[in-house]
């Protein structure tokens, strides 16, 4: 799957189309922080391509305001990055600078991602908007998400996520997003019964990697170990991680 066929399956209204280059310098020179920032801009994206901008007038979603954070529009973004770039420091770098909450589109070396992350208002600085909570960088083109790909594509889709505010959309897409991430580990893709469910789905993905993490430095840890009193101590680990993990995983 590519970048193209991905935002395809958007569905998005054509009076929501943007279809604008936006230029790396126009992304650096916003860029909060240090001029290393502005360099990963420049160094790090080939191409940055406005794709549209949802707003209440042209998909029918109300905006969302509150003490907390305020959604006039969402902002559809198709970024290339060069296969130097470290994507784990440039996407949240183009969420935190990109003022409006950001569904972006990201290819790399022939491989596809979506990045979605809410937005807030700072505390520190009146006006400004930072990420809130962590980034959901979903990869689009694994071998493993085959199985689950056809219904992942139909349920992203414009028009099958929550229309109440673009706050419940922008949610509904992260939502969709975690249940491909689940889909693995479920055996297929399964939307969450309700808004608990998305959330305790989220919760329950993050314990799974920070378990698997774990399991995987005491899987090498064992691998070395000469005496024999300590690697029993670390399968020990390693069998309270998996019951961990098994029981995570009854929560997606």
């Amino acid at each position: 799957m590519n970048a193209a066929e991905f935002i395809d399956a958007l569905s998005l209204p054509e009076s929501s189309r943007v279809d604008q280059r936006v230029p790396k310098k126009t992304l650096a020179e916003h860029a909060a922080g240090k001029a290393a920032s502005r360099r990963q801009i420049q160094d790090g994206i080939e191409a940055m391509r406005w794709v549209a901008a949802l707003k209440p007038s042209n998909c029918g979603v109300p905006a969302y305001e509150d003490a907390t954070r305020e959604y006039l529009e969402i902002a559809v973004l198709d970024v290339q990055l060069r296969p130097t770039a470290k994507a784990t420091q440039l996407l949240p770098l183009i969420h935190r600078t990109i003022p409006y909450p950001t569904f972006l589109v990201v290819s790399q070396e022939g491989s596809v991602s979506l990045s979605l992350a809410h937005k807030r208002w700072s505390q520190a600085e009146k006006g400004q908007v930072v990420v809130d909570g962590e980034i959901v960088v979903l990869p689009l083109n694994t071998e493993a998400s085959d199985d689950a790909r056809g219904p992942f594509l139909e349920a992203i889709a414009l028009v099958k996520q929550p229309r109440a505010t673009l706050y419940d959309l922008y949610q509904g897409w992260l939502d969709t997003a975690l249940s491909m991430q689940a889909a693995a580990m479920l055996g297929g893709f399964r939307l969450p019964r309700s808004r608990e469910h998305a959330a305790e789905r989220a919760d329950a993905l993050r314990e799974c990697e920070r378990l698997e993490s774990e399991m995987a430095s005491i899987r090498a840890a064992a691998a070395r170990e000469k005496q024999l009193p300590r690697r029993v101590e670390l399968n020990l680990q390693l069998q309270r991680l998996a019951d961990a993990h098994t029981a995570a995983r009854a929560r997606l």
